[in-house]
């Protein structure tokens, strides 16, 4: 039986954690004495501990991101009670700042701080050998060139129902103040052609799913250009591939490569973030706006890929009327996604830094949400949660291409706020409206609001719930339908004409 288990809650099932199988690659002789166990956030914690607590086991490493650390303190807190002779190990971005603030580093026996890709497997042999460390574990720096691959890892189950996570590169070279990675100095590449080495052994198991992580895909031309290249060579295969962009560059040698790629292969994270050019300077993010602008249009008129643009609310000195300038630009950009997202002050970051002069008032557990600044009060920021909610329900679904553009046609961003402010006072709701009742609360919304003619905006609806495969008829489309005759070809008073020449 296992003496070590690498454990992490992920967010869902289709979520496979590299960090985990990069942890049990580099176990080294203690690999066949460590097995790898993975839950979701889902599950209840006595039936994870359950599942964890087989007799044999004395080590147990936990992944704690944001998304999980409550969950995995209440997992931690029951084992110490009910097994407090094993040793638990925690570390994670969530772990690695302000730990003395945490239930969960006071729960823990050991807390590794940064990549413990090395240090995990070093800390096992200094407890097992009963010559542990001090509590706190900083990691030391390492080549990635020492690593061993996460890579064979990935089972066959993870190949056949989960996203494969991988990376070319880690780290960033960039300083956006929000993000983790500005603590990094740089990016750092793995070696290209053992990475594609991997790739390849990954494609022909069956691989068709690849998330990239790098925070970078873009930074260097030549290195997209070759992975880009490799990915075109098996895209027969029905690959689907997620990258993340860096907006402003876009050299000449992948616009030759992009155009190639088939509609549902590529798809691009692009983090605008901004487009207020003082909230850019203040948190130290550098982005070339017509650059940016330019190059969102041109994936969208010259290629097949799905575009996910990431706007954030609550930046210090972006106001809601700022935001929204945006919001509509983008929109003109025409992505098939716009995720707005609200600002987070995760552990560690320097937007930090702002708090003060600011006035930033953030929630005290994850996910750490902005509450309130100088320029947006509490109000408004709950405002700008529910239009996040709602947008994803009908601007990113995909199940109202027909009726969005009517809907927004006198300005995406008021118009949009004006139907989620309306939405929230109508429903109180902005989790489980059924699908039906969101048909009839946009035809009830739009009967008062829109000035063209209704017919126009019924017909949208109607298209789009027949192209949602929802049954029957929305209420508001079986108000419209007249009781039907006996032959329907022929209208009432014709009837009546028939029975009296009949007579």
């Amino acid at each position: 039986m296992s003496e070590v288990v690498l454990s992490t809650l992920n967010a869902r099932y289709i979520h496979a954690s590299l960090g985990l199988r990069y942890l049990y690659a580099n176990m080294g002789e203690l690999q066949d004495r460590t097995r790898l166990q993975e839950f979701t956030i889902e599950q209840r914690p006595e039936d994870i501990v359950e599942q964890l607590l087989t007799p044999n086991v004395s080590i147990i490493g936990f992944g704690v991101y944001i998304w999980n650390v409550l969950k995995t303190t209440e997992v931690i807190r029951l084992i110490k009670v009910i097994r407090p002779d094993i040793n638990i190990i925690i570390g994670g971005p969530e772990v690695s700042y302000e730990v003395d603030e945490q239930p969960i580093t006071a729960l823990a026996d050991f807390l590794i701080l940064g990549q413990a890709d090395v240090s995990f497997s070093e800390l096992c042999h200094q407890i097992l050998d009963n010559n542990p460390p001090p509590k706190i574990v900083s990691s030391l720096p390492f080549s990635l060139s020492t690593l061993a691959s996460p890579y064979p890892f990935y089972n066959e189950q993870d190949i056949a129902h989960r996203v494969i996570y991988v990376e070319a590169s880690r780290g960033c070279p960039f300083k956006c103040e929000f993000c983790l990675s500005s603590l990094d100095k740089t990016a750092v590449a793995f070696d290209l052609k053992v990475f594609l080495d991997h790739m390849q052994k990954l494609i022909e198991r069956g691989a068709r799913q690849f998330k990239f992580v790098d925070r970078t895909f873009n930074l260097k031309a030549d290195t997209s250009k070759e992975i880009l290249n490799f990915f075109l060579n098996h895209i027969d295969k029905g690959l689907f591939l997620h990258f993340e962009l860096i907006p402003d560059r876009l050299p000449e040698i992948l616009l030759e490569l992009l155009p190639k790629f088939p509609a549902n292969s590529l798809q691009f994270e692009i983090g605008i973030q901004s487009f207020n050019p003082c909230v850019q300077k203040r948190i130290s993010r550098r982005q070339n706006h017509e650059k940016t602008c330019h190059n969102l249009r041109w994936i969208r008129e010259n290629t097949e890929a799905h575009i996910h643009a990431d706007l954030i609310f609550g930046l210090p000195g972006e106001t809601l009327s700022s935001f929204g300038e945006g919001f509509d630009l983008l929109y003109e950009l025409n992505p098939q996604e716009i995720q707005v997202g609200i600002l987070k002050r995760l552990r560690g970051t320097p937007i930090a830094r702002h708090t003060e002069e600011f006035d930033m008032r953030y929630m005290s557990t994850p996910p750490y949400r902005i509450l309130a600044h100088k320029d947006a009060d509490f109000e408004t920021v709950q405002r700008m949660v529910r239009f996040a909610r709602y947008w994803d329900l009908i601007g990113n679904s995909g199940r109202f291409n027909h009726t969005l553009p009517l809907l927004l046609q006198k300005g995406p961003f008021h118009q949009f706020m004006s139907l989620s402010d309306w939405l929230f006072n109508t429903t109180t709701q902005t989790h489980r409206i059924a699908l039906n009742r969101l048909f009839d609360l946009l035809h009830e919304f739009m009967s008062n609001t829109y000035t063209g003619p209704i017919e126009e905006f019924e017909a949208a609806l109607l298209a789009d719930y027949k192209n949602n495969k929802l049954k029957g008829l929305p209420n508001f489309a079986k108000d419209n339908v007249k009781p039907k005759t006996s032959n329907p070809t022929i209208s009432n008073a014709g009837q009546r004409q028939q029975r009296h020449n009949k007579a």
